[in-house]
């Protein structure tokens, strides 16, 4: 876990080796400043010497300034290396991310990720820059400062040891029961980031269901968990403090009890106490300081797991070693294959043996869940199958470079997607260096142009993140035409026209007929007039085919195309191209 995080150094590898560097120094010259405080008091002050008051101040000057510069190089430096490994980390699991399969997708939630990029990183950036300079300050201070204690007065030395002992056992017990509170308060922060997603993602169905005090009621459980489990943690590390100043006053009084004798009895003089006194504020704070460590690390190695967890997930699909880069044709070919989305778990689609030649307009049609998206996914090798293979163009898809399967298999998928930008922009994700010409073309074939050419700034008209400012059946046909402009051999519509008005799903059907003759394609649809025109009709039922044939053969032969066909004819329902709004 740690390895992986500490690989993100790279290259402020130099500048974090260097904090330590000047922190020990630092340490250096704030060590000497009590021992030499002592010599102005016994031989300065004391023994009426104004040289030697001028010369040894003079002397803590020149420290105490060497002592702040040491310390701004060292928390220079240990920004820069914190802030570097912050970016780091955010990059490779970005960077990973986009190599995730779907499944891979599944196994985290998109709130939990983006707790791991944002809360989970920033706790990883400042434990870092603690480790490297706290870690190193505290110790060196501690380890310092006692051995001055030894070198001024071995037997009142005796008062920091116990006083050590009894605070580094305190902390040992505080540090066990905070590291279980922390690792829950993340969880716990997964969960609000979940909720508040939800409900903006949502924002419309729930003002149109009237739902805002269900929703609030949510977030308030949510809130409340996170308030609870964030009260009790620091409750906990609140006793930090009363505890660090009970065993201060009383390494104090007992100091001023036995330095009192020993001054009395000559082994001691009055600036060695006076150094004492300073000397037992910096072991224990930097005991303290210690604890604050282990305290943040105890807290940010719950973020590093979850960090790593992102950064290490392996794709459950990856390139062949030597992947083909051609696909030869439309050509699809489902050769008996079963499909899960868990390991172990039911099937979503079983014994699927389909074979479908290239340019067919294949329709798909069947109830919910019954598997229509799931076969659709299987042709892009969104998913590997669990048995049995998917071919395109005779080859098994597992065979070819994914970025060529995709880019040869165009998906619209069943949520329509937009990104922040123009209209332009949105449409080039199907083809970086397209043409305004070209993209004119795809919006034809998608009857999409009709509705740009009415906008004002027409294909520079800036699309709301998410394409909140359009419709939903325009969403639908700029993501047609999107993918249009890849000139698959294979497209998949996977309920892509939903939105439409039944005369524009037509004229679409009509387009791809006469422009894209020689491409095959999968049109995925709830609505028997989509899909009656198609060359063969599959009927999905509970993750299996029940019928592969032609409209006229299915309505027929098989049954449940028939219900469906009566339900659909005799209710008389139209379809409307409302905005989303």
């Amino acid at each position: 876990m740690f390895k992986t995080i500490l690989k993100q150094v790279r290259q402020y590898k130099t500048a974090a080796l260097l904090t330590p560097v000047w922190t020990t120094l630092e340490v250096i010259m704030g060590v000497l400043i009590p021992y030499v405080t002592a010599s102005i008091i016994d031989k300065g002050i004391s023994a009426g010497s104004l040289p030697a008051v001028y010369r040894y101040g003079a002397m803590m000057v020149g420290i105490a300034c060497l002592s702040l510069l040491f310390g701004i190089l060292a928390g220079r430096f240990a920004a820069y290396s914190s802030t570097g490994l912050a970016a780091n980390l955010r990059e490779a699991m970005y960077t990973n991310i986009q190599r995730f399969s779907f499944s891979d997708i599944d196994k985290f939630s998109t709130a939990g990720l983006v707790t791991r990029m944002t809360t989970d990183v920033s706790s990883i950036q400042n434990a870092f820059q603690m480790l490297l300079r706290t870690s190193f300050r505290a110790p060196l201070n501690m380890v310092s400062a006692l051995a001055m204690c030894f070198l001024i007065h071995k037997k009142l030395s005796i008062i920091f040891l116990v006083a050590m002992v009894i605070l580094s056992a305190f902390l040992a017990v505080l540090i066990t029961r905070a590291a279980k509170l922390f690792k829950k308060i993340l969880l716990q922060v997964d969960a609000l980031n979940g909720v508040v997603q939800e409900n903006v993602d949502a924002i419309r169905v729930v003002k149109a269901f009237v739902r805002e005090d269900h929703e609030m009621g949510k977030f308030d459980r949510a809130a409340v968990g996170l308030f609870t489990l964030n009260v009790k943690a620091e409750t906990l590390m609140a006793l930090n403090g009363p505890v660090m100043n009970l065993i201060v006053n009383a390494c104090i009084i007992a100091l001023s009890w036995w330095g009192a004798h020993f001054i009395v009895e000559g082994s001691l003089t009055t600036g060695q106490l006076t150094s004492l006194f300073s000397y037992i504020m910096t072991v224990l704070t930097s005991l303290m300081m210690l604890s604050m460590i282990f305290v943040q690390l105890t807290q940010s190695a719950a973020s590093a797991a979850r960090i790593a967890e992102v950064i290490d997930e392996e794709p459950d699909m990856d390139n062949p070693e030597e992947p083909i880069t051609t696909v030869p044709d439309g050509r699809i070919d489902f050769n008996h294959v079963f499909f899960s989305y868990k390991r172990g778990g039911d099937y979503a689609l079983e014994d699927i043996d389909l074979h479908i030649n290239a340019g067919e307009t294949i329709g798909i049609i069947g109830g919910t869940g019954s598997g229509k998206s799931s076969l659709a996914n299987l042709v892009a090798r969104l998913y590997d199958v669990s048995e049995g293979s998917v071919e395109v163009g005779g080859i098994d898809v597992r065979k070819y470079d994914m970025k060529t399967l995709r880019n040869e298999v165009a998906m619209v998928l069943q949520k329509s997607t937009l990104f922040s930008g123009t209209i332009l922009d949105n449409l080039r994700w199907g083809k970086e260096d397209a043409t305004l010409e070209e993209c004119q073309e795809a919006c034809r074939q998608a009857c999409a142009d009709e509705f740009i050419e009415g906008f004002p700034d027409k294909y520079d008209t800036v699309i709301d993140q998410g394409g909140t400012n359009v419709s939903g059946g325009q969403r639908q046909r700029l993501c047609i035409a999107r993918a249009l402009l890849k000139h698959p051999k294979v497209l998949v519509l996977d309920d892509s026209t939903s939105a439409v008005d039944t005369a524009t799903d037509a004229a679409i059907r009509s387009t791809f007929n006469a422009r894209i003759p020689g491409t095959t394609k999968l049109i995925i649809s709830q609505r028997i007039l989509s899909i009656q025109e198609a060359d063969r009709i599959v009927v999905m039922e509970n993750g299996r085919v029940d019928g592969f044939d032609t409209h006229e053969n299915l309505l027929r032969t098989n049954k449940i195309y028939q219900e469906i066909y009566e339900m659909q004819t005799s209710g008389g329902s139209g379809d409307f191209d409302q905005p989303t709004q």
